[in-house]
């Protein structure tokens, strides 16, 4: 049950003769997981900059026509998640410049734009209600304008940017994709038909028959054009993937610092079991992010694994409001108990994260509604008592549940008979990497990268 929001996806590719749009259209499909308020996609073919995009899911936004209209032998494509800068279209990406040269798709957050808007003040560039995305496409757009090549623009803005960010720029004849230095978001890059490709995961590299051939390392700039592709390194590699990745926003099938992140979590569920001794009946997950971690606890502990949650695949966002009923129904509207699996049962369900906690104690009492004899609430992550500024749709840290209750208060909250969380020590050892190469600032309040301004906002 999705309680975090990130944004976002992109996806971009490059290479003469491929039908790039409709590529771009499959990789955005594959990487719907990861935004579902709006989405574009922007293409060249040398001589224009076309581009469509809306709100809503891919397959709501794009059709057949819109396909066909944007022409080119390269695009570029972005899945946006709602988040507090608001749901209208003109947040959509990717961002275009005033004069069609130029296109920019962002997954991150710059928590601090003090230097990029103080770039732009000084080129006289107006700043009302512009975005951390806006603002590093207009600094880069100043800077072409001027007549700096988009390469060296690149390299000149890059220390302005004070935050996360995987990016992809283009321009009319190339592909650049770049990463801060920190690697906080992911992004790699694949290989098809002699033409290059790159998304936020590598699963959206099987649909289109593309080969994943490595990532954009942290502080890395790559290059696509008729050349074919260079690498730079303008910025030391800190390697700080966030590990969320492997908590919860990842698809399974993907591959993050050369981990399945599938056996990763199984590993959560091995790593729950060594660490929680209990006598149940059966362990349920909360689809769908839980269900290898579910596996993982099941077969080192030996209880049986059911599939006693049902989540609703097709219940997307929708531009329809629920009526008043259907809207009190909350986790209802999108899972259903299995009763034949729950009813008189000992029941151990297994989540990612509990964020407010509102979701897991609705889930909670569902289950013993359904009948359950005992509900153990476990947990696939340590308890989220701090917010991000790094890309998360997180609430404020007073809203976090984790930050103001122990878990025992969060466990009379919930009305479960016990709650557990896995271990910091737990978490990192299941990943099989070293805890230095992650981010985990949602659990440990220690931020990779300065926040600046955002300080305040810690409250405790």
């Amino acid at each position: 049950m999705r309680s975090l929001g990130e944004k976002c996806a992109v996806f971009g590719i490059y290479g003469k003769g491929l039908d790039v749009s409709r590529l771009t259209f499959f990789g955005l499909y594959a990487l719907q997981h990861r935004g579902q308020e709006s989405s574009g996609i922007a293409s060249t073919d040398g001589q224009n900059i076309y581009c469509y995009k809306h709100n809503g899911l891919v397959a709501q936004v794009f059709n057949e026509e819109i396909i066909r209209s944007l022409f080119g032998h390269c695009a570029i494509g972005h899945n946006r998640y709602s988040t507090s800068s608001g749901t209208d279209v003109k947040h959509a990406q990717p961002i275009e410049v005033a004069d069609h040269s130029m296109t920019l798709v962002h997954n991150g957050n710059l928590p601090s734009v003090r230097l990029l808007s103080d770039f732009l003040k000084k080129r006289g560039v107006a700043l009302a209600d512009i975005s951390d995305s806006k603002l590093i496409t207009e600094a880069l757009y100043c800077l072409t304008k001027e007549g700096v090549k988009i390469e060296k623009a690149v390299e000149e803005i890059f220390p302005l940017m004070t935050g996360s960010f995987s990016l992809l720029i283009m321009t009319k004849d190339k592909l650049i994709a770049l990463r801060d230095q920190h690697g906080i978001r992911p992004l790699s890059i694949g290989k098809i038909n002699g033409g290059y490709v790159f998304a936020s995961e590598t699963c959206a590299f099987h649909p289109i028959g593309a080969e994943f051939i490595g990532v954009v390392k942290p502080g890395e700039m790559v290059v696509v054009d008729a050349k074919g592709l260079r690498r730079k390194q303008i910025a030391k590699s800190i390697q700080k993937l966030d590990i969320f990745e492997f908590v919860y926003f990842s698809r399974p099938d993907s591959i993050l610092l050369g981990q399945s992140v599938y056996d990763v979590r199984k590993r959560f569920g091995t790593e729950l079991a060594q660490e929680n001794n209990i006598s149940a009946d059966v362990v349920i997950p909360v689809p769908e992010t839980a269900i290898p971690v579910a596996i993982g606890y099941a077969n080192a502990s030996g209880i049986p694994f059911e599939m006693g949650i049902i989540k609703s695949r097709y219940i997307h966002r929708t531009f329809i409001e629920p009526e008043q009923h259907i809207r009190e129904q909350g986790v209802k509207l999108k899972l259903a108990p299995l009763k034949e699996v729950i009813k008189n049962k000992r029941v151990i369900v297994v989540d990612d994260s509990i964020v407010r906690g509102t979701t897991s104690r609705q889930i909670v009492k569902m289950l013993f509604e359904t009948g359950a004899k005992e509900v153990h609430f476990l947990v696939s992550s340590p308890p989220v008592k701090f917010p991000d500024f790094y890309g998360i749709d997180l609430p404020r840290q007073a809203e976090l549940i984790a930050a103001r209750k122990s878990v025992q208060e969060i466990n009379t909250y919930l009305g479960s008979t016990s709650l557990n969380f896995l271990s910091y020590e737990g978490m990192i050892k299941a990943t099989g990497l070293k805890g230095s190469l992650f981010c985990t600032s949602c659990f440990t309040g220690k931020y990779p990268i300065n926040i600046k301004e955002r300080k305040k906002d810690i409250l405790y």
